[in-house]
């Protein structure tokens, strides 16, 4: 099993879930999140003193999947994501040792 999380803009979400979701992907985590990289933020001012702000809003999404969907799912994410500006985001690949189906008791893949 792997776990594939990607780091994205916000307004991408809704394309990247409609995608996953019509290739039949629906376990998926979301979390708003904060980041810098290569973006390196934007000037604001507040009260007259200009103020660099360099975390950006970001999304995370966060999937559990099977070895072997691992790269169909990151085509599908960097062709929603991508608009080819600096700041599109990133995506990291980890293993999973183990997943448990609290409900169930399930283990392994069919916990996912």
């Amino acid at each position: 099993m792997k776990k594939i999380e990607a780091v994205i803009r916000p307004g991408k979400l809704e394309d990247i879930k409609e995608t996953l979701s019509n290739f039949n992907i629906h376990g998926l985590t979301i979390s708003q999140v904060m980041g810098c990289g290569l973006q390196k933020g934007r000037k604001e001012y507040y009260r007259g003193t200009e103020v660099t702000l360099n975390l950006l809003p970001k999304v995370k999404i966060e999937i559990i999947t099977k070895d072997n969907h691992v790269e169909e799912i990151i085509n599908l994410i960097m062709k929603e994501a991508k608009t080819g500006e600096v700041g599109d985001g990133k995506i990291f690949v980890y293993n999973v040792e183990d997943a448990v189906r609290i409900r169930t008791g399930e283990r392994g893949e069919s916990a996912i």
